[in-house]
């Protein structure tokens, strides 16, 4: 969330930035409701210091009834401003976290249409079976049973199928922790404050999560949220700055709200398996490591040998908490057009604040960190770019030349 005295000195800015991600919340309004919880906090503190006076009064000998009758009326008094204190208190705390992060000067405004192409990489081919056809035909995604054991959209992957996503998910593993990310395994669920902080929506409307019911849990979306929470409630060291995480972990969405868009076989799925990193840093360090990140993105398909665009995301396509997002997307050889493959997002101080993550400067000021995302490989959505650009017209799968070591030396499949 915001920093409220932030948005109180910048009210313009964040509503102008809540406006223009699409997010229906009035600022002035907010700020006036913050106004009474901080009138019922001074007077919720100055019957505090009342009734204190008068217990002091009331010890050492015994008390006369006017005392006892002001402690009593102050009792009662001091519940029910404590009880709107209270109140107020969880009006406010709704609202600010319905205040998205403001964006960058750079980011473009509009929705997805207005997103900005900002490099290309690699050549546009043309003329490609479609990876679900050619996979199913090679024997090696079952969705009709995924369904019949889980429903739509759950699949099993088989034989070399199943050994290829190892073998990416290995390959890109290596690249990442070479670059300073330590690798980790996370939790596949996390309690709801963590998802909240975090900046997901586990119990709100159009919700992609999948919460467990009777308990304070909801299975991960994302290894971003349980890396968020790691460091929640702690004060970090400046020196240790920056953190560079990768976690591994299966993913879990409901895809809610994704009608329309392009769900064809493994491309959006209920359930996939992705190497996600994850960074905190100090403020000023933020923008120069989500460019290290994009890099590293794009590194990874660069050498499995993908043609690809990269693009700034626009305002009403950024989700709550990122300030600037990077996607990039695949060429694809099938639909003649970019799809997602990978994206990046700096979330500044945002999900930082949300659970209570600092740093403790080198002269003993404590300030929010800031925490970064970035997907290395999302594994069904990495098979079918693979799928779709290594078949050969016999039928046969060449396996990318990084991947081989990682296939027992095997060069087609």
């Amino acid at each position: 969330m915001l920093d409220i005295k932030f948005i109180r000195e910048n009210v313009d800015l964040v509503q102008k930035s809540a406006n223009d991600k699409g997010y229906k919340v009035d600022i002035a309004a907010l700020l006036q409701l913050d106004d009474e919880r901080r009138d019922l906090q001074k007077q919720v503190e100055a019957l505090r210091e009342q009734r204190n006076a008068i217990s002091a009064k009331m010890k050492g000998g015994r008390p006369d009834q006017e005392l006892i009758d002001q402690g009593k009326q102050l009792k009662v008094e001091l519940a029910e401003r404590e009880g709107y204190l209270k109140s107020t208190e969880e009006k406010v705390a709704a609202i600010l976290k319905n205040v998205p992060n403001i964006t960058f000067d750079d980011v473009p405004l509009g929705g997805e249409e207005d997103s900005v192409e900002v490099k290309v990489y690699g050549d546009c081919k043309t003329g490609a079976k479609d990876h679900l056809d050619y996979a199913v035909s090679r024997g090696w995604v079952d969705f009709e049973r995924g369904a019949k054991v889980a429903g739509a959209k759950f699949y099993y992957l088989k034989g070399d199928l199943a050994l290829l996503e190892n073998a990416v998910t290995q390959f890109a593993l290596d690249y990442v922790t070479k670059q300073g990310f330590t690798f980790m395994t996370v939790p596949h669920m996390v309690n709801l404050r963590t998802a909240e902080g975090a900046g997901f929506t586990p119990k709100g409307e159009g919700s992609n999560e999948y919460v467990v019911d009777g308990e304070d849990l909801t299975l991960i979306g994302t290894a971003e949220m349980p890396l968020t929470g790691y460091h929640a409630d702690e004060i970090l060291d400046e020196k240790d700055l920056p953190l560079l995480y990768a976690g591994y972990s299966p993913c879990y969405r409901k895809e809610a709200g994704t009608y329309g868009k392009h769900t064809r076989g493994l491309f959006r799925v209920h359930q996939f398996n992705k190497l996600e990193m994850y960074a905190f840093c100090l403020p000023e360090q933020s923008k120069e490591i989500h460019e290290k990140i994009l890099s590293v993105e794009e590194a990874l398909w660069q050498q499995i040998g993908i043609s690809y665009h990269v693009v700034n995301i626009a305002a009403g396509d950024l989700g709550a908490p990122a300030a600037k997002k990077y996607d990039i997307e695949y060429w694809s050889p099938v639909d003649q057009t970019y799809r997602e493959l990978t994206s990046c997002s700096n979330c500044t101080d945002y999900q930082a604040r949300g659970l209570n993550i600092r740093v403790r400067r080198e002269n003993g000021t404590i300030e929010s960190v800031h925490t970064l995302n970035g997907t290395a490989v999302s594994l069904a959505r990495s098979l079918v770019v693979i799928l779709e650009n290594f078949q050969n017209p016999d039928g046969t799968l060449t396996v990318p030349e990084v991947l081989r070591p990682y296939m027992n030396g095997r060069d087609v499949i």
